[in-house]
Order: C-alpha cells, then sequence, then structure tokens
C-alpha cells in the first residue's frame, strides 16, 4: 500500500504521525511510504533520516495526497488538507468529530473511511491509540497550570508544592484515566494536596495509592462545588468515548473560586467538560473567564513534539500495519470500532443523532 504521511498544519503543532524508523518497517514490509517536505523537522526528525531508510520524500500537501492510499496524520484534517482528501483515501488519525460538526460535514460530502485513534477499542474498553497523548496532555496540563498560577502570569502567585511555614496549593481533577491520573500523579509528587474526583472504584483506589496527599472523592454536585472553590488548579479530564465530553464545572461553581486561579480543560477536544471551556490554540492558549485563567488548548502534546511523536507512533504503527495489509482489518473489532466515518455515512454509534 502507498502510505502518506502529511505535514500537520494545526497552529504550533509539531508531531509527525510515523517517526523514521517506523516508516523504514513499513517499507521493509514492502509499502510504499510517502513523507512531507519538512513533516518530521519540528519532531527532530530530517528528511535524509527517513529517505535514508528508503521513504519517499514529496515536495508538498498537493503531491504527497495524490501519492497516499491510505493517509496516517496526528491532528484531524483542516482546511489545507480538506482540499486534498479524495473519496478512495483511508485516514488515519485523530479526529475528535463530536466537537467538530463541519469537518464531520466535509469527510462525510468527500465520502472518505475515516478511522479516528481516540475510537479504536479493545475489547475491554481500552483506547490504546489514546492513551499515550492522554498521559503527556495529563502532564502538560500540571505543567503549564503550575506556571499560569505564577503572578507574572496573571495567577494569584501561589507555589503548589509549598514549602515549610506556607500552605500547599490545592489541586482538583475530574477524572482518573490516563489524563487525569497522570495529572495527578505529577501534583502529588510536586506536593501539592490534590482531590480527585472519579465514578468508578477501582480508579478511586489507583488514586489513592499516590500518596497520602491524594483524596479520591465520588463527584456529588455540593462536594464538587466546594472543593473547586478551593482549589488553586482544576484539571479536566472526563472522557465519553467518541462523545462530547459532559460538563462537570458550572459557571455558578467558577464564581466561587480565588481571582487568579487555573482552570485546565484537557477534554477540550471532546467539547470540553467546564461550561466556559472554548478551544484555544498555542499562539493564544489562554483567556479569562470569572477572574480564572483557562488554558484550553486542543492540541496539547503538540508542544513536546519530539517526546509525543516516539509515543504516538510506537502505539499505533501495529495498527497502521493491519491497516495496510489488505481488507482483513475489517475483521478487526477494534479498528471497526474505530470507523467514525465511511461512505458519506456516521458509523461511530457515539456519533448518532449528530447535528450537522
Amino acid at each position: 500500500m502507498r502510505i502518506g504521511v502529511p505535514r500537520e498544519t494545526k497552529t504550533l503543532e509539531g508531531r509527525v504521525a510515523l517517526v523514521p524508523a517506523a516508516a523504514g518497517d513499513l517499507v521493509k514490509r514492502g509499502h510504499e511510504v510517502w513523507l512531507e517536505k519538512d513533516a518530521g523537522v519540528k519532531s527532530g526528525f530530517k528528511d535524509a533520516d527517513y529517505t535514508a531508510l528508503g521513504v519517499n520524500i514529496a515536495p508538498d500537501a498537493a503531491a504527497l495526497y495524490e501519492k497516499g492510499e491510505m493517509i496516517v496524520k496526528v491532528k484531524e484534517p483542516i482546511a489545507g488538507d480538506l482540499q486534498h482528501l479524495r473519496r478512495d483515501h483511508l485516514l488515519f488519525c485523530y479526529l475528535h468529530l463530536a466537537a467538530e460538526p463541519a469537518l464531520t460535514r466535509h469527510l462525510l460530502d468527500i465520502g472518505l473511511t475515516g478511522v479516528a485513534f481516540e475510537t479504536v477499542e479493545l475489547p475491554n474498553g481500552d483506547l490504546p491509540l489514546l492513551a499515550p497523548m492522554s498521559i503527556v496532555a495529563g502532564k502538560i496540563g500540571v505543567q503549564v497550570g503550575t506556571h499560569l498560577l505564577h503572578q507574572p502570569m496573571g495567577g494569584k502567585g501561589k507555589l503548589l508544592g509549598g514549602l515549610p511555614s506556607t500552605e500547599r496549593g490545592k489541586v482538583v481533577v475530574f477524572g482518573a484515566g490516563k489524563a487525569g491520573g497522570a495529572s495527578a500523579a505529577l501534583a502529588a509528587a510536586a506536593g501539592a494536596n490534590v482531590t480527585v474526583f472519579e465514578m468508578r472504584q477501582d480508579r478511586m483506589d489507583e488514586m489513592m495509592r499516590l500518596g497520602n496527599n491524594v483524596t479520591a472523592l465520588y463527584p456529588y454536585h455540593d462536594v464538587v462545588a466546594r472543593e473547586v472553590a478551593a482549589a488553586d488548579l482544576v484539571i479536566g479530564a472526563v472522557l465519553v468515548a467518541g462523545a462530547r465530553a459532559p460538563h462537570v464545572l458550572s459557571r455558578e461553581m467558577l464564581k466561587g473560586m480565588e481571582d487568579g486561579s487555573v482552570l485546565v480543560d484537557i477534554a477540550i477536544d471532546q467539547g470540553g467538560c467546564f461550561e466556559t471551556s472554548r478551544p484555544t490554540n498555542w499562539k493564544e492558549p489562554t483567556y479569562v473567564e470569572e477572574g480564572v485563567t483557562h488554558f484550553c488548548v486542543t492540541n496539547m502534546p503538540g508542544a513536546v513534539p519530539q517526546t509525543s511523536s516516539q509515543a504516538i507512533c510506537a502505539a499505533i504503527l501495529p495498527w497502521v500495519n493491519k491497516l495496510a495489509a489488505g481488507n482483513e482489518w475489517r475483521n478487526n473489532p477494534a479498528l471497526v470500532r474505530g470507523i467514525n466515518v465511511e461512505s458519506g455515512k456516521l458509523v461511530h454509534p457515539a456519533l448518532e443523532g449528530m447535528q450537522l
């Protein structure tokens, strides 16, 4: 199969879907791999690193999409990509269509088959292609949130870990999956007092084992309002696979927080889990609502493309191999579950009834 890897065009996005070693493995399997010129540079990989392993370089996006039968990229296609996509393309990337009705309409009009990383689902419910970027986003959420609490950034001037004679900072995390768990672990390691809201008992147990400064609670409304009001940093990491994220924090709750506090919405790709969330990018990453700084960048892992590209590539390569081997992949339940659009129709159950 001819596999095309385009350069990512989202604002300040630095990731590449296939690192050189992975692309080289596909070549060894007999596939023809094409990379758009300089697609790997921001992740630390030069075109020469690819050509040394038998990868072809396309001079621009038009040539890349023309060559490719399967398009493997990281983020959802945007305007520059959509003009090149065709009905016969098999698109494999993050799509997050529940929060993108306009993109969904475009893909349906094109008629291609779109398999989304975030909805490839194993029989036990695990999402293997979402997990690595969720972990990266969870860690970035705490790192960025810590920085935004600094007074020169408009924050309240609180050091999360504290020190003798001072109070520790308080972090509230919604969701104890891969992203929320990573956030809680990093915040706890920094010395903050951490409260994690979660509904699953096994995940609550896991959070409690992070340390004596971590508390896991069921998200009763009154308890959520109390904990959020006392928080310096709130991180949203709530996921319903393939669907819009539910709102777990209302504007009314936000009004109870101190000015200069920080909200980080990792669920923004799926529409956001705070009532006051709206998508931002790395060029203009924050805004203020009710005195609270919001960070809602839709491609948080794109800030560390070298790490993120290595992690996502290791996760997706086995699945790229399956997709590239022929129509046998349609007998794979996990990949079939990952199909979001095909032949002009919405396929994934979480997208049923979506308003376009």
